[in-house]
């Protein structure tokens, strides 16, 4: 980033931090969200994702594990609490893990805007019905099972798995727990994405964290009032951010993927 203007800078600083906001605030969607901001900045992918992936590692570490800390420090608890569901999690992951992999080494060969088009498009039904009111749950095992295969393989090949994956994490996980057990599945993915960029000689950008890890800090703590207000509104006001959300991310997922195409 050398050759970059200070206003490109501070406007890539300030895309991190609303990355931050995103992801503490709603626990899905930072990258997804920031991302398309950033490549009108600079556009190279490969620049900003090991960034924006090391600081996923370290802000879902903070949320599933240091929030509960600093809670046993200061009430002298002597066992700290986990807020994830670990059962849940551990069950989608012997879904996913398969197409995780398979999406990472890029063996499909279903062209990425139609994978896009495909997840999104379900997602954008789904999460209407959570904005009207009427969520359409997925329930059914096997439809549960594609949901989350498809969102296994879209985010091993890509940024786009997240929406598929919380449309069935949002039916079978509590919604006090749901935001931390979101981290500690992201954490698990984006170590085999990680792991995938080293293998591929791919520039992880570690001196750049130095500026850019507080400004996303700042947006993280702004995240989490957020979050806190949000989590304590009626259930209905929660799913209806929660869709409305969804739908922010799988329009942008969806300009992102068609932008290029109809050029």
């Amino acid at each position: 980033m050398q050759d970059l203007s200070n206003l490109q800078l501070f406007l890539i600083a300030l895309c991190f931090a609303w990355s931050g906001f995103v992801r503490s605030g709603l626990g899905f969607g930072g990258t997804v969200l920031s991302l398309p901001l950033m490549l009108l900045v600079v556009d190279d992918p490969l620049l900003f994702l090991p960034i924006a992936s090391i600081q996923l590692l370290i802000f879902s570490t903070w949320i599933t594990y240091g929030h509960n800390l600093i809670h046993l420090v200061k009430t002298g608890e002597k066992r700290l609490q986990s807020n994830v569901d670990w059962p849940y999690l551990w069950r989608s992951m012997k879904i996913m893990i398969v197409p995780k992999l398979i999406g990472v080494l890029g063996l499909l060969t279903l062209p990425d805007v139609w994978l896009s088009t495909i997840i999104f498009g379900i997602v954008i039904i789904y999460s209407i019905g959570y904005v009207i009111g009427k969520t359409l749950v997925s329930n059914g095992r096997w439809s549960n099972i594609a949901f989350l295969c498809l969102g296994g393989y879209a985010s091993g090949v890509s940024l786009i798995g997240a929406p598929l994956i919380i449309a069935v994490f949002g039916a079978q996980v509590r919604r006090d727990q749901l935001r931390d057990t979101l981290f500690a599945l992201w954490f698990i993915l984006v170590v085999i994405k990680l792991v995938a960029l080293m293998l591929a000689g791919v520039d992880l950008q570690l001196v750049h964290q130095i500026w850019l890890l507080p400004a996303a800090w700042v947006g993280h703590m702004l995240g989490m009032q957020f979050h806190l207000a949000v989590e304590r509104s009626d259930p209905k006001v929660f799913y209806r951010v929660l869709g409305v959300a969804l739908i922010v991310v799988s329009v942008f997922g969806l300009h992102a993927a068609w932008k290029d195409v109809l050029a």
